[in-house]
């Protein structure tokens, strides 16, 4: 008894945010660098009255397009951008979807680790004899939390929702996953105000930081060279131990799937790992970090451009959180 990733489908936002667009909003501030170190050259961000929730049932509608929406079991959501602080969100997605009333629905606020993490979940629930088709969606809609003269963190982060169907398998096709957490820094990437510890204040004061950059703690605050600092740090051995619990070495998968933070990250990292450049997938250019939905829609561009597919591919999320996670998907077919 196992459990196979049968299908990916994603959406980005009807509304594309080229390097170009970005430089006539701020002409002070030079955004070529997005294209040749970060790697992106094109974000979508959704428009004010559009959601995650919105996103997710586009990406959902995509799957069904590939399994009858009676088949599904279970819902896990995974997002930072729920449509209330209650209910979950998920339940207001299995009514939209027009699900049965049978299923599970849960949701899970995780960030850039909320892929691999899902996944495993997934795994678990099917091989416990709970399930035989879990649909775990992501779907993140950051530049809702971006302050309007936070230049970088708007070059960076996109919008998107991506659908996973994960089904019953007689071959065990997911393999093996380990999990990391350091909450001592939470505050590293927050959204500090606005929940139940601190409300939304109106009087917020804005805060300088980086070159030409504001924030309150209103909206997103990025510790970017701690967030590298962290990453640097864990990620590397973390990978060579999900190989290790798996039983493999470094040259044996067919691809490494990592978060799609930034170009200059990833680069670093594969690096360090000495891991070979054409076994390294990197494609933010269209699209952004779009943080939780990064990984599926990278598998998707990936495996689209193969005309045969037998691959064992490494997926590894970190960030927000501190968390990270990851570990061996096997794919033997078109997503």
């Amino acid at each position: 008894m196992g459990a196979i990733i049968k299908a990916i489908e994603y959406v980005y936002p009807k509304n594309p945010i080229t390097n170009e667009d970005l430089g006539y909003m701020y002409p002070d501030y030079d955004f070529s660098k997005f294209a040749n170190k970060v790697g992106i050259e094109i974000r979508y961000w959704v428009k004010e009255n559009e959601t995650a929730l919105d996103l997710a049932v586009e990406a959902c509608e995509k799957i069904f397009l590939k399994i009858r929406r009676e088949e599904i079991d279970y819902i896990l959501y995974c997002t930072q951008s729920p449509e209330y602080f209650l209910p979950t969100t998920a339940c207001i997605l299995q009514n939209k979807l027009d699900l049965r009333k049978d299923v599970g629905a849960l949701d899970f606020n995780l960030g850039c680790s909320g892929f691999t993490t899902g996944v495993s979940l997934a795994k678990g629930l099917i091989s416990s004899g709970q399930v035989r088709n879990v649909l775990l969606v992501t779907a993140e809609t950051y530049s809702k939390y971006i302050h309007p003269q936070d230049r970088s963190n708007k070059g960076i982060f996109g919008d998107a929702a991506a659908a996973t169907l994960i089904s019953y398998s007689e071959d065990e096709c997911i393999g093996e996953f380990l999990f990391g957490t350091d909450g001592s820094g939470y505050d590293k990437l927050i959204v500090k105000n606005g929940c139940s510890r601190f409300g939304f204040d109106s009087n917020a004061e804005e805060v300088a930081y980086g070159t030409n950059n504001l924030y309150t703690d209103n909206h997103l605050y990025m510790n970017g060279p701690e967030i590298f600092n962290f990453t640097n740090k864990i990620i590397p051995d973390f990978t060579k131990d999900i190989l290790a619990k798996n039983n493999l070495n470094l040259l044996d998968p067919s691809q490494y799937v990592f978060h799609q933070a930034n170009a200059f990250m990833l680069n670093f990292l594969r690096n360090k790992i000495k891991i070979e450049q054409d076994k390294f997938f990197i494609d933010l250019r269209d699209g952004g970090n779009t943080v939780s939905c990064t990984i599926p829609i990278a598998l998707k561009k990936y495996l689209s451009s193969k005309d045969s597919i037998d691959e064992n591919i490494i997926i590894v999320g970190f960030g927000v959180g501190l968390s990270w996670s990851g570990g061996l998907i096997k794919i033997k077919d078109k997503l």
